[in-house]
């Protein structure tokens, strides 16, 4: 455990006991190995004036939806010291009682809902308490004599809590062990199978005392259970087998989902130990984690497909099995999963949550495997795993959550991403919850999003070698693919066919036409596994109201166009879509600069906006709009649509 304490820092904060609770906040959730993802919790109790002007003892403890690496002081939640004390002495107190108390208890009540901790935090009698789920802890703890094994590690200054719930059953069953203890006599509380408490009235003591009992941990887990790892050779893995995997967890979810392949050496490692079916299949690292990976992994052993349709059969009977009847069971689908030769995969509803699953993961694996040296990989019951599962507040959840976005856990693929049309396709995507493979010839893709769930990738459209890099490297980053917008495309130069430029003629050809079949072609078969399958191809007003002067990119598009026509055709008995968009007059584009704008409305004898709304309904078209128009081709509003023309034009009378 590295002490991340620096003196100067902590004095520039000054007495400011809220930047000193978040400052050390900050250094535990630094630290992944104490927390992950939401987990842990912090506290401080102060004196504060109430709107009254009167000095009430307030708790101010992290609030829902916090993490300690992010902590602000608005995520400390305030609530009143004095009934979070008295409610520790009433008999029983359901959770949704318990949530309806502290918020009661809270002098603001808009802010977030306090940790359900918050009982337990209020009944340390010191300043400073801190909690985390650290890994050597848990690990030690989820061992046959894992309590044993840290009453002789630490002695009678650490109280040992066996594990109970969250919430108000463990703040009860502290009380209760604490009667007749002084409190000053301990250093901290290691709950079993959980995670560990440390306290002080100064910040600093507390956040060192945390990292001392951890650090003994380690030490004796270095010394008693060193984890060795076997090396694996590289793992061969046809990406087709990853989608149709994908595919296999998406219909058991009831919706598409992201995949994230874990393939370092620690996760090779545990995919091929010999044991791994056995280990792998007793809990989670801390119940906690139960929320995001369910119980246990699902094993790949023999068609991905069956594997996971008996894990999701095992997954019901679990639920039968625990389910006092009034219960709703949560999608039966893996969160995960270990792949014999090719490593462990974590699947998400977003790619955030696929990626705090592989975190957990990583975290779990090394758990395991040291916990095998103690005598053997043993957390809680599988009772005690289900009842945190459904636990009340997480059903509670289920009836209050919003409209999951349309999109969400699609992968999409667009080409031109970079700017205009590309660029407002891929933001609208993602604002609907997919993951997006933003592709551009111009390299600045690779700075233009800047967010995990875009995968930037340098890309021209001509070569086929890039082409089929970048398809491979979508489906292995987000393991599928399920929409395709073939947007990429240039407008060349203005030439009659009478002395039009071989090169102009090749080049629209290759970049308009060529380049989008070849794309289409890698794509097809990674769209037959995907979800929702469709593709959304954009072409031009040129199409079906050619110019004099476009040859070559009219010819180009309107090939495209027959193109999308004959794939509508062919790849509908997979169920894949396939249309078209005919966009006209889209300005903001680079395309179109001011200047450019400002030379062509002068040569039609009008102003840069009558040019910009030349069109029947006298309106402008953006590129915006046009990405709306590829989303509803691409959802449920047109999920009995394809081959389709739509033109986006504002009425142009050639067209009609």
């Amino acid at each position: 455990m590295e002490n991340l304490w620096n003196a100067a820092e902590a004095q520039s904060l000054g007495d400011d006991f809220l930047k000193l609770r978040v400052y050390t906040s900050w250094l535990l959730g630094q630290n992944p190995s104490l927390v992950l993802h939401g987990g842990g919790n912090t506290s401080v109790k102060a004196q504060v004036k109430n709107i009254f002007g009167e000095t009430e003892a307030m708790l101010y403890v992290k609030g829902s939806g916090w993490d300690l690496a992010a902590l602000e002081p608005a995520g400390l939640v305030p609530v009143k010291l004095d009934a979070l004390k008295k409610a520790v002495h009433l008999n029983v107190l359901s959770d949704t009682d318990m949530v309806c108390l502290q918020r009661a208890a809270m002098p603001n009540p808009l802010l977030p809902a306090p940790s359900v901790e918050a009982i337990l935090h209020a009944l340390i009698p010191f300043t400073y308490v801190d909690h985390t789920h650290a890994d050597a802890v848990v690990t030690l703890t989820n061992s046959p004599d894992g309590e044993r094994l840290v009453r002789g590690l630490y002695g009678p200054r650490v109280l040992i809590i066996p594990y109970i719930m969250p919430g108000f059953a463990l703040a009860k069953k502290v009380y209760e062990l604490t009667q007749s203890l002084d409190w000053k006599t301990l250093d901290g509380l290691v709950l079993l199978n959980h995670g560990i408490f440390t306290f002080s009235d100064d910040a600093k003591t507390s956040y060192e005392r945390m990292l001392e009992l951890v650090g003994k941990a380690e030490t004796y887990l270095a010394q008693h259970a060193p984890v060795s790892i076997t090396p694996v050779p590289a793992p061969e893995l046809r990406l087709t087998d990853l989608a149709q995997l994908r595919q296999a967890v998406s219909t058991a979810r009831g919706n598409a989902a992201i995949v994230r392949l874990l393939s370092d050496p620690m996760s090779l490692h545990f995919a091929n130990h010999p044991r791994v079916l056995e280990m792998s299949q007793r809990g989670p690292l801390t119940p906690d984690h139960v929320i995001r990976t369910k119980p246990v992994p699902v094993i790949l052993q023999d068609d991905p497909k069956t594997d996971v349709e008996q894990f999701s059969q095992n997954y019901r009977a679990y639920f039968n099995r625990h389910t006092p009847g009034s219960l709703t069971q949560l999608n039966p689908a893996p969160c995960w999963a270990v792949w014999p030769g090719r490593g462990i995969l974590a699947f998400g509803a977003t790619e955030k949550d696929a990626r705090i699953i592989a975190d957990i993961i990583t975290h779990t694996v090394p758990a395991i495997l040291a916990a095998e040296y103690l005598g053997g990989w043993k957390p809680v019951s599988e009772k005690d795993i289900f009842e945190l599962e459904y636990w009340e507040l997480e059903q509670a959840k289920l009836k209050t959550g919003g409209k999951r976005p349309e999109f969400q856990g699609k992968v999409v693929l667009v080409t031109g991403a970079v700017g205009g049309i590309g660029r407002a396709c891929a933001e609208a995507f993602l604002a609907q919850g997919a993951a997006v493979a933003a592709l551009d010839i111009d390299p600045a893709i690779q700075d233009s999003f800047k967010r995990p769930e875009v995968l930037e990738l340098i890309c021209d459209v001509t070569d086929r070698r890039a082409l089929q890099s970048a398809v491979e490297t979508t489906v292995r980053t987000f393991g599928g693919l399920d929409i395709l917008v073939n947007n990429a495309g240039i407008f060349t130069k203005s030439e009659p066919l009478e002395f039009m430029d071989p090169a102009q003629w090749q080049r629209s050809l290759d970049v308009n036409l060529s380049g989008q079949q070849a794309l289409l072609q890698l794509c097809i078969p990674y769209l037959r596994v995907g979800t929702d399958p469709a593709v959304v191809i954009i072409a031009s007003k040129n199409v079906p109201a050619p110019g004099p002067g476009a040859g070559a990119y009219s010819v180009a598009k309107a090939g495209l166009t027959q193109l999308a026509r004959v794939a509508a055709l062919e790849l509908a008995p997979s169920g894949i879509r396939v249309n078209v968009i005919h966009p006209n007059a889209v300005f903001d584009t680079k395309l179109w600069t001011p200047e450019v704008l400002e030379q062509r409305a002068r040569h039609y004898g009008m102003s840069v906006q009558q040019y910009k709304t030349n069109n029947l309904l006298k309106v402008e078209v953006t590129s915006a709009d046009v990405a709306r128009l590829a989303l509803a081709l691409a959802g449920s509003v047109f999920s009995k649509t394809t081959g389709a023309q739509v033109p986006i034009d504002g009425g142009n009378d050639r067209v009609i």
